[in-house]
């Protein structure tokens, strides 16, 4: 099998109580993985460790082959804006601006070109003229999946995704994500409460009683 994209062993992380801890985990290219749990069971905590943003209180991260936490803060903010790609729930995107203008700013700050048949397989090329406030939420959420995967990260960070958007919508947006990952040897790791989005990845892993189980 080739290097995987991520690889994390012994990782732990507290606030108030222990969260989690000896979670392992490894992502390679073209694989998607959902990890599920209850509320409050630390999932998006441990996507936050994963991909450069919360540095765990025991445990190691590699991201593309190097010690992720003792990379300088410059090279970490470098894999966040070349490297590696999230998506919220919530879309986070620039309101007074065009659907357009918010894709082609993270083209632009990754060195990429837009591809305009990412925006068909998504089924917003026609709104792209539109401003953010006269769009749908679900279009919203589309347009934010444009502008993550117009950076053309190798690892997709979703977390919860599709939590705002119906069943048909949400099945559309999984397609355009396992495509992508297939076509750019790239990896998804999702994120979320919805058993039947988590059944698209290849595989499952459950966060419960401070561990991390891939679900059989």
């Amino acid at each position: 099998m080739s290097t995987p994209l991520l690889e994390a062993s012994g990782i732990a992380h507290s606030f108030d109580t222990m969260l989690f801890e000896d979670v392992s985990f490894a992502l390679f290219p073209k694989q998607s993985k959902a990890i599920v749990g209850r509320s409050g069971s630390g999932k998006s905590t441990l996507m936050h460790i994963f991909s450069t943003f919360i540095r765990p209180d025991s445990g190691h991260v590699s991201l593309f082959g190097k010690d992720l936490y003792t990379q300088s803060e410059v090279a970490i903010e470098t894999l966040r804006r070349y490297e590696i790609g999230i998506i919220f729930q919530f879309h986070y995107l620039f309101k007074g601006m065009s659907a357009m203008e918010n894709v082609e700013i993270a083209t632009l700050l990754a060195n990429e070109s837009m591809d305009a048949s990412l925006l068909e397989k998504l089924q917003i090329a026609d709104v792209m003229d539109h401003k953010i406030g006269d769009l749908s939420g679900g279009q919203q959420q589309r347009v934010s999946i444009a502008r993550v995967l117009s950076k053309k990260p190798r690892i997709i960070f979703a977390d919860e995704p599709t939590g705002n958007l119906d069943n048909e919508t949400a099945n559309l947006v999984m397609d355009v994500l396992e495509h992508y990952i297939q076509t750019h040897d790239a990896a998804l790791l999702l994120v979320t409460h919805d058993e039947g989005m988590a059944h698209r990845c290849e595989s499952i892993y459950r966060l419960e009683a401070k561990r991390l189980k891939e679900a059989v």
